[in-house]
């Protein structure tokens, strides 16, 4: 097959959907191999709060970008593009079907649209922002981001400062929203794409998030928290999950507190990846609970 008749499958949708149960059976069928784009499974400091799949779903098919980084290496959306692009390159040498799961929406874009270009700006408005980060804390810079960019605040990570200031630095620093950067970059990728996406009731997938975030402190995510505790600043641990236990370490929050704010936290998380997915036409979409052979066979019609 030429390039161009090669098919890149990706699966999205919300978190503790069943992305990976699915992306597997995708995989089994298809005899292929997985690409990883959850930003958050890319560190092998962080296992138990970041839900990389179980010992036993890693061996039922070969995947790539699974704890292959180190959370002190420095390591973001552009990185994973060119990487992903490169093994993909590779994949398709010996498959003419790959599959592609994360909830991550920023980095399916940049692997099947592209990697924004933003506006080069002047260093000393972060270093503005930082300082005002440090002095009244990020909930000052979520108010500017709203009043500056209402679409960009209802759909990125605004509990994590890195995403928050990266956001405010392009706004002010151009004069236009960050979101009108967004989806301008049109690389033309050698091969085709089919995006899969997997929804739910609201209260389902709710129900489903609190589930596994009580599975996760059974399985000693706390324990995970306190080794990384020391190193609480690195970017790559400004997630939910670890964040809040960080809090409770520092004695901010009780156990039981930040077990609920992991949770709260968690369902805003889900709310905006939808919210960033559903501006996507060409998804197909599927309830969770929908026999994998129903959507086998509708990925099948568009091969």
């Amino acid at each position: 097959m030429s390039a161009l008749n090669k098919t890149l499958i990706t699966v999205i949708g919300p978190t503790a959907i069943g992305k990976t149960s699915l992306s597997i059976e995708l995989a089994k069928h298809f005899n292929t191999e997985i690409i990883s784009c959850d930003s958050r499974q890319f560190y092998k400091e962080m296992n138990i709060g970041t839900a990389v799949p179980e010992p036993e779903e890693l061996a039922a098919a070969p995947h790539h970008f699974i704890q292959n980084r180190s959370i002190f290496e420095d390591y973001n959306v552009g990185d994973f593009e060119k990487d992903a692009l490169k093994k993909i390159d590779e994949l398709f040498e010996k498959h003419d079907v790959l599959i592609m799961v994360g909830g991550s929406g920023l980095y399916v874009d940049a692997v099947l649209k592209g990697f924004d270009e933003f506006p080069k700006v002047d260093k000393s408005i972060r270093e503005k922002l930082q300082n005002e980060l440090n002095q009244n804390g990020l909930s000052s810079l979520q108010e500017k981001l709203r009043e500056l960019d209402p679409i960009t605040f209802n759909s990125i990570a605004i509990d994590n400062p890195q995403r928050i200031t990266r956001a405010l630095e392009i706004c002010i620093g151009t004069g236009k929203p960050y979101s009108s950067f967004i989806g301008k970059a049109k690389d033309k990728r050698k091969f085709n794409s089919i995006k899969v996406g997997l929804n739910g009731d609201r209260e389902k997938i709710y129900e489903r998030i609190n589930l596994r975030v009580d599975l996760m402190i059974k399985a000693g995510l706390i324990d995970e928290a306190k080794k990384l505790h020391q190193h609480k600043n690195l970017n790559a641990l400004q997630t939910v999950g670890y964040r809040e236990l960080f809090s409770f370490f520092d004695g901010d929050f009780t156990k039981e507190f930040a077990i609920e704010e992991i949770k709260k936290n968690t369902r805003r998380f889900a709310k905006r990846q939808l919210t960033w997915f559903r501006k996507d036409s060409e998804i197909l979409w599927f309830d969770f609970k929908t026999e994998r052979q129903e959507i086998i066979n509708s990925i099948l019609k568009k091969l």
